[in-house]
């Protein structure tokens, strides 16, 4: 269907008239990642509430005017978001398994699709006595805080290369008060304490797995806020880091002890197929209901 032309600005200021220009906005934006028109009134309610202080569902009192202030902050917002800011960066958090985490500018942005990856790593690790998790690639912490929380006898360790990504993701340590997790930065797993060689029960990863010929045609709203290096590795087909972690792995993994990799659906079977190759048994490509992504699962 062929998008209208925006409207001229409205010069009432109802809520509900602020709220139609707005979806109008955003939904036309080539610089947001929004396709849908009740995806960009999504967008719109919520800068909406942020920019009046409104609780959710508060939004759409078709009738209640804001203020000049409530209105100038709206409109900046818009301006923001219509420029291709993620509304992750707009409201400075995401929420992930029921933990609210701090997110910034030069991070990557937590996935909702990577709570199911979470959720895989819990259901190994709570019969087992005192069990161990290393998340690779952990960025500002959802995957190993989701686990830690969920699990408080585990001992959760987070490994990133990114020094801005391990502040975010202490500070949302601090903030939700968990004590079983701790991050060290390094090159994949080259920062794992030595004293878990062989006592790792699950380890997870979310790799940067676009090919680097692809990585051009991500939406802007992708690759103008989140670093190349979260994208990916560089290589030619984006299994580089599945390539190491599949060599590296089995010194970590306690035998029996599984390895999880979120891909994206085309990079799963590839994945999986190198796993294989690098000796791993148990090799399995895991699809949950409304998530984008794949779960490629292997046992040492």
């Amino acid at each position: 269907m062929q998008r209208q032309p925006r409207p001229a600005p409205n010069r009432q200021l109802s809520r509900e008239v602020l709220l139609v220009d707005a979806t109008q906005a955003i939904w036309q934006s080539p610089m947001a990642a929004t396709h849908r028109r009740w995806a960009a009134r999504e967008d719109a309610e919520e800068l909406l509430m942020l920019a009046t202080g409104a609780e959710h569902g508060d939004a759409n009192g078709a009738g209640e005017r804001l203020s000049a202030s409530q209105r100038r902050r709206f409109a900046a917002l818009v301006d923001r978001r219509v420029a291709g800011e993620p509304m992750a960066l707009l409201r400075g958090y995401v929420e992930f398994r029921g933990l609210r985490l701090l997110v910034r500018p030069g991070v990557f942005l937590p996935r909702p699709s990577s709570e199911t990856l979470a959720a895989r790593a819990i259901r190994r690790m709570q019969r087992r006595r005192r069990p161990s998790l290393v998340d690779v690639a952990c960025g500002v912490g959802p995957v190993a805080l989701a686990v830690a929380h969920a699990v408080p006898d585990a001992r959760v360790v987070g490994v990133d290369i990114s020094a801005a990504a391990l502040t975010v993701a202490r500070i949302n340590q601090q903030h939700l008060g968990i004590r079983n997790a701790e991050f060290h930065r390094g090159d994949l797993l080259t920062s794992v304490p030595r004293a878990l060689r062989e006592q790792v029960d699950v380890m997870t990863a979310h790799p940067p797995y676009v090919p680097r010929g692809d990585v051009r045609l991500l939406p802007k709203e992708i690759t103008r806020h989140e670093p190349r290096h979260t994208l990916t590795d560089a290589s030619a087909d984006g299994l580089g880091m599945v390539r190491r972690l599949a060599d590296e792995a089995p010194v970590w993994l306690r035998r029996g002890g599984w390895l999880l990799i979120e891909l994206s659906p085309d990079r799963a079977g590839p994945a999986a197929a190198e796993l294989r190759t690098a000796g791993l048994t148990d090799v399995r490509v895991l699809r949950d209901m409304g998530t984008p992504t794949r779960i490629v699962a292997a046992r040492a």
